[in-house]
């Protein structure tokens, strides 16, 4: 099964939000319909898709997504879509 890492955007709250899932469109889908209540993503909405990165392995697509978040760095992933 193929992952990918997403980057979603919340102009409410002005913050990225990075994720892990074999299924990108229904996962923002999901952070916009509140499918987990008092979720950090539940403050945020709506949230658009920033970047995905796609056809990943799990393994790949969870150490990305932990690297980014590890970085805490919005300049960061802003510099990770000019690629």
């Amino acid at each position: 099964m193929e992952f990918s890492v997403y980057i979603l955007f919340s102009n409410k709250l002005n913050k990225f939000y990075v994720g892990t899932s074999n299924d990108v469109n229904n996962r923002i889908l999901e952070h916009n319909n509140i499918k987990y209540p008092n979720a950090f993503t539940e403050k945020g909405i709506p949230w658009e898709l920033f970047l995905a990165i796609d056809n990943l392995s799990s393994e790949q697509a969870f150490a990305l997504e932990k690297h980014i978040k590890k970085m805490k760095s919005k300049n960061y992933i802003i510099n990770l879509k000019k690629f």
